[in-house]
C-alpha cells in the first residue's frame, strides 16, 4: 500500500509466498483503491484458473471487504462493477482461454493463483494491458523452479518493469498462534516446502515418502461411516480401496486389485460388477447402501452399480495435483491409515515417484494411490474448515 501511495507500483505486481499469508487479503485491497483512482471509463479484468473459484477466493471476499455499494457482480454475466468501473471476470483453465481475450484493451487486471494459468493466457493478458499507467496485480503459491512464471517472469525481474513481494505465514500477525501451528502441520515435503516456506523447488522422489507411518492395524472399535473408492480399469488395473472411519480416522479396510494385462483375461463390467458385490459383502448389514466413489470416466460402470441398485455412487474429484497435495496432508496428520493386509497398495506406494522436471506423478502402478486420491479430495477428509479472516 506504501509502494501504491507513493507511485511505486510497477506494470506486473506479484504477491507470492506461503499459504494464510495475507496476500490474497492486502491484494483485493489494493486492487480496490487503484482501480478507484483510474479512469471510470476504462476496463478492467479479474480472473483465476475457473470463474468458480474466482468467486470464493476474490469476488465474495471483496465484496465483503468494501461492501456491495461500491462492489457487484454476476459470474453468469462473467461482468462485475468496481466502484462504477465495468470488470470483466474470465476464467483461464486452458490454453484455448486466450481466445476470450483477443481484441480486449484494459486499464488493469487482477490474477488469482498465477501458476494455475497456461503461459499464453498470461502472455495474452499482458498485451492487453496498453492503456497508460496500465497495471496487473496477481497472487501466487510458489511452484517448480522450472514453471514459466519463475523461469520467464520472476527470473527475470531485473529486465522487466515488475514487482515481487514474497509472503510468509509468520508476517500475518493478524492468525492465532495455535492456527498457525496446526497450517504447518497440515502440510509436509515439497508441500511444506512451497505452501509454508514460500520456496520454489522441485517435486522428487516417492510422492508420498510418509507412507509406512500410516500404516496400522484397524482397530476393533465403533465403525463411524464406511465408503469405497475405486479407479476403474480394462486394458489397466481395476482398484478398489474398501474404508472404514473409526475415531475419527479413515482407515482403509481392504483391497481390491485385477490386472487383466498380468492375467491375459479381460474381464467386463459386468464381471467387476460381480466382484465389487463380493468384495464389499462381508462389510455390510443386510440392506446397508455403501457410499461408492469413482473416477469420472468410469460412465459405463457408473450406470451398471445404479442399475445393481447401488445408490449411493458418485463421480470422484479427479483433481490431481491438489488431490495429491490433500492426500499428503491426510496421510502426515494421520487422518487415513492402511490395513498392514494391503499389500498391493504398498507396493505401489514404494515406487509411486515424481516424473523427473514435470509436476506429475509417473503414471505407473497408480491404480489403487488413485483410488486412495479419490476417496481424500472428494470427501475433503483433509480440508480445514477457515474462518472469514483466515481465507486469505
Amino acid at each position: 500500500m506504501a509502494l501504491w501511495q507513493t507511485n511505486q507500483l510497477k506494470r506486473i505486481n506479484l504477491l507470492e509466498g506461503s499459504v494464510s499469508s495475507g496476500k490474497t487479503w492486502i491484494s483485493l485491497v489494493l486492487w480496490a483503491f487503484w482501480v478507484k483512482t483510474m479512469p471510470e471509463n476504462a476496463p478492467y479484468m479479474m480472473c483465476a484458473k475457473t470463474i468458480t473459484t474466482l468467486k470464493r477466493n476474490c469476488l465474495v471476499p471483496l465484496q465483503e471487504l468494501i461492501g456491495e455499494s461500491n462492489f457487484t457482480f454476476s459470474t453468469s454475466a462473467k461482468e462485475a462493477r468496481l466502484f462504477g468501473r465495468v470488470v470483466y471476470l474470465e476464467g483461464a483453465n486452458d490454453n484455448r482461454s486466450e481466445d476470450k481475450i483477443r481484441g480486449l484493451t484494459l486499464q488493469g487486471a487482477y490474477c488469482d493463483e498465477l501458476t494455475k494459468f497456461p503461459e499464453d493466457f498470461f502472455a495474452m493478458l499482458l498485451s492487453r494491458l496498453r492503456m497508460p499507467e496500465a497495471k496487473l496485480i496477481a497472487t501466487t503459491n510458489p511452484d517448480s523452479p522450472s514453471h514459466w512464471l519463475k523461469v520467464n517472469y520472476i527470473d527475470r525481474q531485473q529486465e522487466l518493469n515488475f514487482l515481487d513481494v514474497k509472503f510468509l505465514l509468520d508476517d500475518n500477525t493478524t492468525l492465532p498462534k495455535d492456527y498457525v501451528t496446526e497450517i504447518k502441520k497440515e502440510y509436509t515435503g515439497v508441500f511444506y516446502e512451497r505452501f509454508i516456506l514460500g520456496l520454489w523447488v522441485l517435486a522428487e522422489g516417492l510422492i508420498y515418502p510418509m507412507y509406512q507411518e500410516a500404516i496400522a492395524e484397524v482397530p476393533n472399535a465403533p465403525i463411524e461411516a464406511k465408503c469405497l473408492s475405486i479407479d476403474y480399469g480394462t486394458q489397466n488395473p481395476f482398484a478398489a480401496l474398501y474404508w472404514e472411519k473409526h475415531g475419527g480416522v479413515w482407515y482403509a479396510v481392504n483391497e481390491y486389485y485385477y490386472s487383466g494385462r498380468t492375467t491375459n483375461k479381460q474381464k467386463t463390467d459386468d464381471e467387476y460388477g460381480e466382484d465389487m458385490d463380493k468384495f464389499v459383502e462381508p462389510y455390510l448389514l443386510q440392506g446397508e447402501r455403501l457410499e461408492t466413489i469413482i473416477d469420472p470416466s468410469a460412465a459405463s460402470f457408473i450406470a451398471l452399480l445404479k442399475k445393481k441398485n447401488w445408490s449411493k455412487v458418485r463421480t470422484a474429484d479427479n483433481a490431481v495435483e491438489d488431490g495429491i497435495r490433500e492426500t499428503a496432508s491426510a496421510m502426515h496428520r494421520g487422518l487415513i491409515k492402511f490395513s498392514p493386509t494391503l499389500k498391493n497398495w504398498e507396493k505401489e506406494m514404494q515406487s509411486y515417484i515424481w516424473e523427473d522436471g514435470t509436476e506429475k506423478p509417473v503414471k505407473e502402478n497408480d491404480h489403487l494411490a488413485d483410488a486412495m486420491r479419490y476417496m481424500v479430495k472428494t470427501k475433503h477428509i483433509a480440508r480445514v474448515k477457515r474462518t472469514y479472516g483466515e481465507r486469505f
